[in-house]
């Protein structure tokens, strides 16, 4: 789901960084005020953990791969769709300076997909799902594995907009590749980590249910 330069035009490469920078903004305004010494060292080992999910790289086709993202892994324990937004800007810009994994120009259409789209839709469908009486695995998984397609979706759509993707097939690539890999790869291993956390730290997992938009 790494967009290379080539295939986003410069000037809709900038658009997509005007959509993304406030919500960067609002993540770093929100780790500013909510970030405390228990949250930072888990900030660090999820950053490491989401850069290490996402070297699993499948091949699709057309020049582009799938793969895990974590944002709503992030987002579920550390209780704010915000954290999922901070991470991905953390570790996509590595990858993408440090590793040539994702272009430089396409970088801010990286964020918003895997960040903001797959943060915020997975964690207020995991919410959703919570209010409804789902267990928490179950919410987890569906809200890991709906952030995902949709991100998913959304990165064909704006490849189609560059003209680098044929729609029809450019979906159904993309969206049956993320759907199977939402099931098998993020869904999955974000329910057993949701679970496992809530039964060793319970205290972590707290704060789900909190508002999540920055003061």
């Amino acid at each position: 789901m790494h967009i290379p330069d080539a295939f986003i035009p410069l000037d809709q490469a900038i658009v997509y960084w005007i959509i993304v920078l406030p919500f960067i903004a609002l993540s770093v305004r929100w780790a500013r005020r909510e970030m405390d010494d228990m949250k930072i060292p888990l900030l660090a080992a999820l950053a490491a953990g989401i850069f290490a999910i996402q070297a699993m790289n499948l091949p699709i086709g057309m020049g582009t791969s799938g793969h895990m993202v974590g944002a709503v892994l992030a987002a579920i324990i550390l209780g704010s769709p915000w954290a999922g937004v901070l991470l991905l800007t953390l570790v996509l810009s590595v990858q993408a300076l440090g590793f040539a994994d994702g272009g430089v120009t396409t970088l801010g259409a990286n964020i918003l997909n895997m960040g903001v789209i797959s943060g915020f839709v997975g964690y207020y469908t995991f919410i959703g799902l919570k209010k409804v009486r789902l267990s928490m695995p179950v919410a987890a998984f569906g809200g890991a594995w709906l952030g995902l397609f949709i991100s998913s979706i959304v990165c064909s759509l704006e490849m189609t907009l560059a003209g680098t993707f044929p729609l029809v097939p450019g979906l159904i690539m993309m969206g049956t590749y993320h759907a199977i890999i939402g099931v098998i790869g993020e869904g999955a291993i974000t329910a057993i980590a949701v679970s496992a956390i809530a039964k060793a730290r319970p205290d972590l997992l707290s704060q789900f249910s909190k508002e999540a938009v920055p003061a």
